[in-house]
């Protein structure tokens, strides 16, 4: 993996960069976009991040928008939270169930997927932070790595098809994985491999450092991805929204717990606004080319990833574990897809 592409990657990942990023750098509003006749997913859709990045999509004109939730009658909640304002009435909104602990219902969601007669936009926002560790009871990996990687990986992978099919290789579709700052934190080393058996370890859990892992891995994988993919197959991009408040991630109990609400405070006065840190989402999906694809995206600017990823431990981290998900989703044909995708 080159480096030459950015200059000084670890300045950026530094603290010091992060607080600068937080109090000074407002993403700007995406304009000037014209999305009347398109159709977009947004995962996580129900509420926070996902909402705001729904509801910007439709501001753009989109034509469908699909809630993707596991609760379903939160997704309608939503559905109402975004028809109330009025002025999407010439816009569809379906709300759609998507498990993200089950490869099966991915699956089904891919299929359903198929029949649209439109898919130009996929913003794949769901994911977890595990205050405690947890195995998923269907596939035994660690719950944090199981949605945030192993299941976001999937859906992508089977997605790539359906947006090649409903889309150009002039004007391809746009699929972004939602990233974060804290992938540049991840204690991650060329010795944690095998990479899924050291992520599944009760040993050393802790909740920040399995999410920061969970999103560098999530970063190298996207990486590999857009090495086997072309952009005329499909833009994959890695959007960062920074911290923000009011996203329920990571809270201990629906509503939050005392300590949640004592975490509050500093989130508040760091964090963006979930409406601004969507605009990082929405810009990723409807602003940029094939400069991006495969690129982390921040303020709106393609920008370096995490810095292991441009050294040769971040590099063995690659291989290993692409040849781990290629052999996890095997059942799911991935490999095939892949090659199909370029041929």
């Amino acid at each position: 993996m080159a480096s030459a592409a950015f200059d000084h990657p670890e300045k950026r990942a530094s603290i010091r960069a992060f607080l600068h990023r937080q109090l000074f750098v407002t993403p700007p509003v995406p304009r000037d976009v014209d999305l009347r006749g398109k159709a977009a997913i947004v995962t996580g859709s129900n509420a926070g991040l996902g909402l705001e990045c729904a509801r910007q999509l439709l501001d753009l004109g989109v034509s469908k928008l699909i809630i993707a939730v596991r609760n379903e009658t939160k997704g309608e909640a939503a559905r109402t939270n975004l028809l109330s304002a009025g002025k999407f009435k010439d816009a569809t909104i379906d709300v759609w169930k998507l498990d993200l602990e089950s490869y099966e219902s991915i699956a089904i969601f891919v299929e359903r997927a198929k029949a649209l007669e439109h898919l130009n936009i996929v913003v794949l926002n769901a994911g977890v932070m595990q205050h405690e560790h947890s195995l998923n009871s269907s596939t035994g990996h660690e719950q944090t790595v199981q949605i945030n990687l192993l299941s976001t990986a999937l859906l992508t992978i089977l997605l790539l098809p359906v947006l090649k099919a409903k889309n150009t290789s002039e004007s391809p579709g746009r699929i972004a994985l939602v990233s974060s700052d804290m992938a540049s934190w991840a204690k991650l080393t060329a010795a944690s491999t095998p990479v899924l058996p050291t992520m599944d370890k009760k040993e050393g859990y802790h909740i920040f450092g399995h999410y920061n892992a969970s999103k560098l891995l999530a970063q190298l994988f996207v990486f590999q991805l857009s090495q086997q993919v072309p952009p005329s197959v499909a833009i994959v991009t890695m959007p960062n929204p920074g911290l923000c408040y009011g996203t329920g991630l990571g809270l201990a109990a629906p509503g939050g717990s005392i300590a949640d609400r004592i975490a509050a405070i500093p989130k508040r006065i760091l964090g963006r606004s979930t409406s601004v840190g969507a605009r990082v989402l929405t810009d990723a999906v409807v602003k940029h080319g094939v400069e991006a694809h495969g690129q982390y995206v921040e303020d709106c600017k393609v920008q370096p990833m995490a810095p292991i990823a441009y050294q040769p431990a971040g590099e063995k981290l690659r291989q290993a574990l692409w040849d781990e998900l290629l052999k996890e989703l095997a059942a799911y044909h991935v490999d095939e897809i892949l090659r199909d995708l370029t041929r």
